[in-house]
């Protein structure tokens, strides 16, 4: 059983996700396009779970799935798609997480919405700190309930997601 724990935010979060991609872009090598670092640990601010996600994007998704055995000696669980079409997800930690990356393929429409909702959230503060009041509530309602605590900022993430893409769609 794993405990929900969410924290204020850690500017070493920056830290542990320059290091987790220095190792991935030696993985993925020659197929990246892009890394990104995204979630709640990538808003300077943002209460979060201290879990560093990150979202590498590559020319094709289906040559991740080679890379198997080389994300497990960096210590990652391949999950495949894990109920998000055209990602690889990973994870690093079976009872305390460290790590989640999702592998997109250029153009996946994954990407551009991970991207306005962190993007969104860096320049929207009070709705960063709206989100991680949240998160730190649901987090001491359901220590030992993950799903309890993802039901319930489920509501409230939608809302911000629309937001985000209106902003990130306006912007352009």
């Amino acid at each position: 059983m794993r405990e929900v724990t969410v924290v204020p935010y850690d500017p070493y979060w920056n830290v542990l996700y320059e290091r987790e991609a220095g190792r991935l872009k030696q993985v993925l090598g020659s197929c990246l396009i892009g890394l990104y670092h995204i979630g709640s640990t990538s808003v300077p601010g943002l209460a979060a779970k201290p879990v560093i996600d990150l979202m590498p994007v590559v020319k094709q998704i289906e040559w991740v799935d080679s890379l198997n055995e080389q994300m497990a000696r960096l210590g990652y669980i391949a999950k495949g798609e894990n109920g998000i079409p055209g990602r690889r997800y990973f994870y690093k930690g079976e009872t305390v997480r460290t790590h989640h990356v999702h592998i997109f393929a250029a153009g996946n429409p994954e990407i551009s919405r991970h991207l306005a909702f962190r993007d969104y959230l860096r320049t929207h503060p009070e709705e960063a700190k709206s989100y991680g009041e949240l998160k730190l509530k649901l987090a001491q309602q359901f220590p030992f309930d993950i799903q309890s605590y993802m039901d319930g900022k489920d509501s409230l993430v939608k809302e911000l997601e629309k937001k985000a893409l209106r902003w990130q769609q306006e912007k352009s």
